[in-house]
């Protein structure tokens, strides 16, 4: 779609199929991770590298986030941050998804500068650390000033719909400077009202379904995914969940 005002969905996938799922239902970018139970946790290299090579025309984009817990980040943590966006860099993706806030929880000026510094031309997306800084509008002036691509955001809400109000007055200010992209419980059934409500053109979801685990013979030893229901084993992007986001997407738009 080459309309400048059309929709763009971006997928969260911890898998090799995810991104070709994603690609085959006409998603603009992935979000390339693992762990997303824990909210996403960057992906080994060889992953990063094997996803460019079959993503066909879907953007690949690469969640660099070290550890799960806060976004406070050491001197160390930094480091290996600004070390990963490079190697994503060099492996071919399209871009990073990046966020690190200060002992005060404000927008870190100097470590995200950093980061899009080393990203050298790629798109780089702020991510949900947005939700949890001190002050939203110093926030998301910082990150004008940054120069980033693009937000990622709840609305500061468990729920995209509960968010709605703050996407839309980031949309305002944005005055296309930087793409606000929604997300939060985003799927097919709610994307038209979170589109009407915000006025996004980036919608984001990790569309997954759990899958069935193998049989446990004789011992009360499991390493199922957190969150999956009791039988099942881990979660994988559906299939059909994507394909009708993004249908419901390109509809609204």
């Amino acid at each position: 779609m080459t309309d400048a005002r059309a929709m763009r969905v971006e997928i969260g996938v911890e898998t090799l199929e995810g991104v070709r799922i994603a690609d085959a239902a006409g998603a603009k970018r992935v979000e390339l991770c693992t762990g997303l139970s824990v909210g996403g946790l960057t992906p080994g290299g060889a992953f990063v590298e094997a996803a460019v090579q079959v993503a066909g025309d879907v953007e690949i984009h690469v969640l660099i986030r070290p550890r799960p817990g806060d976004f406070r980040y050491s001197a160390d943590e930094v480091r290996l941050i600004r070390g990963e966006v490079i190697r994503a860099r060099e492996a071919g993706a399209h871009g990073v998804v990046v966020g690190v806030l200060d002992e005060e929880d404000q927008i870190d000026a100097a470590a995200n500068a950093e980061l899009v510094a080393a990203a050298e031309g790629m798109e780089v997306t702020f991510h949900r650390a947005f939700d949890v800084c001190a002050d939203p509008y110093a926030g998301f002036d910082r990150l004008l000033e940054l120069g980033f691509t693009r937000l990622l955001t709840s609305g500061r809400q468990m729920s995209v719909l509960d968010g709605a109000s703050l996407i839309a007055r980031l949309v305002s200010l944005a005055d296309d400077r930087i793409q606000v992209m929604a997300c939060g419980g985003l799927r097919a059934d709610n994307a038209r009202r979170v589109i009407e409500l915000t006025g996004v053109r980036d919608l984001h979801a990790a569309v997954r379904i759990p899958v069935p685990g193998g049989s446990q013979q004789d011992s009360d030893v499991t390493f199922a995914e957190f969150g999956v229901p009791s039988g099942f084993d881990h979660f994988e992007t559906d299939a059909d969940g994507v394909a009708a986001l993004c249908e419901a997407a390109f509809s609204a738009g």
